[in-house]
């Protein structure tokens, strides 16, 4: 029996058989892969009528905030890193706007017990329009008409689906509190049930004035200033006054996404480039520092002492995040010093290959969802790069009237106690979750990758990359593998929890593996195979060499990829 079990194994792996539920999609063209298919086609369409990787990649972010609109908001924010075919210039674009001038911190400390709560006064200026209309000047070569064409049709109506379904479910309640959100989210008085038609007629018509704009001056200022300047501006800034929030129209006259290098570090001969520390972007740098691919490689593949290494490299990394990190330019970030392979000497010292480091007695309370995002990567016929991270929620502060639009919550990203790095001040950052990336193996590929998933997003991200460049494993392999996750640090989101020693694992993972995990000491919590809190990893293999492209597109979400 053994005998023709082994022989018909031998037969599936001779016809290509994969441990993959989905092919790898590959193709030699042009690719896009992002977290609805929708968002995905949009983005191929852009490619076939010639746009190229950064005109695709803006078609399909306007798309997400539509079709996932409960975790990605067209004026929300939208981090963004992109590499240039001809020089190879890997350019980072900050879509993270800043709290307004008028943001008090003590009336938090005062009123709230040192919190951030829900609702207006969580705030920030509103930066994804700015991020993709930056990003198509200076790297793009259509209109905002020509790639937000898709994301109106889709504002017009499309079938609802399970998660969309199951997440405005959740909060249905919150999105009760207010008569704006629940008009556009619990249409007929209930949350839409999959498979109906479901409608945003205003964010429709906001971003037909902005295409409309645009067309009248002739240029894609006319889409920015009808965002920022015009009547869109006026209905967010007047509803803030009104309603007392901080907004105004000073704050969002002013605003421009900064454009930069990235941040860059070679891991095993490959560069992995993220956003910076304005961001949680370089715990991935710092997290691969400190594991050695030899060693990993000796461990093997997701076995026990490889998980935890994984696990206790994350921990060290998401320290550093929580004493360092902040907005650049209101606190002094030590980089390099954080990057530099002495540093991460120093704290590789500090892993016990047996035993977990718990910083005080396990607990029992669950950790909250992730607010989340989504993801996407393009990859056109030149070979430029684009991925980007869009997100904010329409959940916890009012949608604006007549606008469809929720404007940046991401305030709850930001802390209250005056010795943080990322205490909140007026014209600073919050410090962000959403963290695309992109490695390069200098003669051999290219590969943007990113995921939802919060504080979950860079580790995901890391077992990822380390399945395809230590592993050989094809993108959608790679993506569709079993994961871990520590939640071993304050929660990046309000009211920031902290789960000293927890690490939760899918159940994919063999019992021994979990219980292995369990006996060094991590208060092992088992997620259930294929969760969404997993992250949702995307990603683009392009090999130089042949020019074959792969694509990854993580099942645990409506995530795809589409391509040829």
């Amino acid at each position: 029996m053994s005998d023709s079990i082994s022989s018909a194994h031998s037969a599936d792996a001779a016809l290509g058989a994969t441990a993959a539920h989905r092919p790898t999609l590959m193709g030699t063209r042009h690719m896009a892969v992002a977290g609805h298919y929708g968002a995905a086609h949009a983005a191929f369409a852009i490619l076939e009528a010639g746009g190229n990787a950064v005109d695709a990649g803006v078609a399909a972010g306007l798309a997400l905030g539509v079709l996932q609109c409960d975790i990605v908001n067209v004026a929300g924010v939208a981090p963004i890193i992109l590499r240039e075919a001809k020089t190879g210039q890997v350019h980072t674009i900050a879509g993270l706007g800043p709290w307004p001038r008028l943001a008090d911190p003590e009336k938090f400390r005062r009123e709230n017990g040192g919190h951030v709560p829900e609702g207006l006064l969580r705030t920030v200026v509103p930066a994804a329009p700015d991020a993709w209309i930056t990003a198509l000047e200076r790297f793009g070569t259509m209109s905002f008409g020509e790639v937000a064409e898709a994301a109106i049709r889709f504002a017009e109506g499309f079938p609802m689906y399970p998660l969309l379904a199951g997440m405005i479910r959740l909060h249905e309640a919150e999105y009760r509190r207010w008569e704006s959100n629940a008009a556009i989210y619990l249409p007929n008085g209930r949350p839409p049930e999959v498979g109906e038609i479901f409608r945003q007629k205003d964010l429709a018509r906001t971003l037909r004035y902005m295409v409309d704009e645009e067309k009248a001056k002739g240029r894609l200022k006319g889409a920015r200033d009808a965002f920022y300047r015009g009547d869109i501006a006026r209905a967010i800034t007047r509803y803030h006054e009104t309603h007392g929030g901080w907004l105004r129209m000073e704050d969002m006259a002013e605003y421009r996404s900064e454009v930069a290098r990235a941040v860059t570090r070679r891991w095993n001969g490959i560069e992995v480039s993220t956003c910076g520390p304005w961001c949680q972007g370089p715990v991935l740098l710092q997290a691969l520092q400190l594991l050695d691919p030899t060693e990993l490689q000796r461990l093997g593949h997701n076995s026990l002492d490889y998980l935890h290494v994984i696990a206790e490299a994350l921990k060290l990394a998401f320290a550093d995040r929580e004493r360092w990190y902040g907005d650049p330019r209101f606190v002094d970030v030590p980089l390099e010093r954080l990057l530099s392979e002495s540093y991460a000497a120093e704290r590789r010292r500090l892993i016990d290959p047996d035993r977990a480091f718990v910083e005080a007695p396990p607990v029992t309370a669950l950790p909250p969802a992730p607010r989340d995002t989504s993801y996407v990567c393009v990859v056109d016929r030149e070979g430029s790069v684009f991925s980007a991270t869009p997100s904010d929620v329409s959940f916890e502060s009012p949608v604006i009237p007549g606008t469809g639009l929720c404007p940046s919550s991401r305030g709850s990203q930001s802390w209250c106690d005056p010795a943080h790095k990322s205490v909140l001040a007026p014209g600073k950052r919050p410090r962000l979750t959403p963290s695309p990336a992109l490695a390069v193996k200098p003669g051999e590929w290219v590969m943007p990758f990113g995921t939802p998933g919060g504080d979950v997003q860079l580790q995901a991200m890391l077992q990822v990359l380390l399945n395809i460049a230590l592993f050989g494993m094809a993108p959608q392999e790679a993506v569709e593998a079993p994961r871990i996750a520590t939640y071993s640090f304050p929660d990046s989101f309000e009211p920031h929890q902290s789960f000293p020693g927890r690490l939760n694992a899918e159940t994919r993972l063999s019992p021994a593996i979990l219980e292995g995990l369990a006996s060094k000491g991590h208060d092992l919590v088992r997620w259930p195979d294929w969760t969404w809190r997993a992250g949702a990893v995307c990603t683009i293999l392009a090999e130089e060499r042949t020019g074959v492209l792969s694509g990854g597109a993580d099942p645990r979400r409506p995530s795809y990829a589409v391509g040829w």
